[in-house]
């Protein structure tokens, strides 16, 4: 199908974007990568009058370490996210991440903010988001603002986004370094989108006891989740694949699981556990 006639600008920085999306009267949509937003165009589910082009904003390509959290730039792409160093140095499972979504072609223009800001209930990056506790940078006339990832996605393709603002980057909580992570996915076909997608980052003091685990699952329903009855049955445990086992069966519990003609909520169920415990067995074993 093809898209209702709008007008096209290009904002030279964030100040300028912020005006012309006020200057839209609700209206406007911003354009970084483009893979979401133009496919809902093309089938007339959204209808902007104005599309405001932000990828001639270097600013919002930036990576920088602040404190205890790695604030990665809204613009980046996900084949930058899975090779810049940064990155891989400190919040690894991001750049592993990146690496599995979708195609090469989208991996080269689709952008971290836009993932995000999209809301996507089958995107790869929530799961990981979740497992770093990130925050959400949003920017719009009266400044910037932060918003905890679990309170930004409140459902599928429906975020806590002011009018008139703007992603500006995503900051995230870098894990202890003794800890390691992965991403697991089971992949629908056609797509790549993950039918069930598991992050998960977990380390054992020096004792050998589980100290620090974190695990977040996508796809499986509406929104990514935190699969906190795993870490709670995990915490202070020294890790076997009996107590993997045992912790993984309750990886649906936090979440509600969704259904459609590929999987049923039985089968989505079923994987979450599978995936959880193969991703706690690479990492913790």
């Amino acid at each position: 199908m093809i898209p209702v006639t709008f007008d096209y600008v290009r904002a030279k920085n964030v100040d300028q974007a912020i005006q012309q999306l006020k200057d839209s009267k609700g209206e406007g949509k911003i354009l970084a990568g483009g893979h979401s937003l133009l496919p809902l165009m093309k089938m007339r589910l959204t209808e902007p009058q104005m599309l405001i082009d932000i990828t001639g904003i270097d600013a919002l390509k930036e990576v920088k370490k602040d404190g205890d959290r790695l604030i990665v730039g809204a613009l980046n792409t996900h084949r930058e996210v899975s090779i810049h160093p940064e990155i891989k140095e400190h919040i690894p499972l991001v750049a592993e991440t990146a690496r599995q979504i979708g195609d090469i072609q989208i991996r080269n223009k689709g952008t971290i903010g836009g993932n995000i800001a999209h809301a996507d209930s089958a995107a790869d990056l929530p799961a990981a988001a979740f497992v770093l506790n990130a925050e959400v940078l949003i920017t719009n006339e009266f400044g910037e603002q932060s918003m905890d990832i679990d309170s930004f996605i409140i459902g599928p393709l429906i975020t806590m986004m002011p009018e008139d603002s703007i992603v500006t980057g995503i900051s995230f909580e870098i894990p202890p370094a003794h800890t390691e992570s992965t991403y697991l996915k089971y992949f629908h076909p056609a797509s790549g989108y993950p039918v069930v997608g598991v992050a998960v980052v977990a380390g054992t003091d020096s004792n050998g006891v589980i100290d620090y685990v974190r695990v977040g699952i996508t796809g499986a329903g509406d929104v990514a989740f935190r699969a906190t009855s795993v870490e709670e049955a995990l915490i202070g445990k020294t890790p076997s694949e009996a107590v993997i086992k045992a912790a993984s069966k309750s990886a649906a519990e936090d979440g509600e699981m969704g259904s459609d003609l590929f999987a049923s909520e039985e089968y989505r169920e079923n994987l979450c556990k599978v995936y959880t415990e193969r991703a706690l067995t690479s990492v913790l074993l």
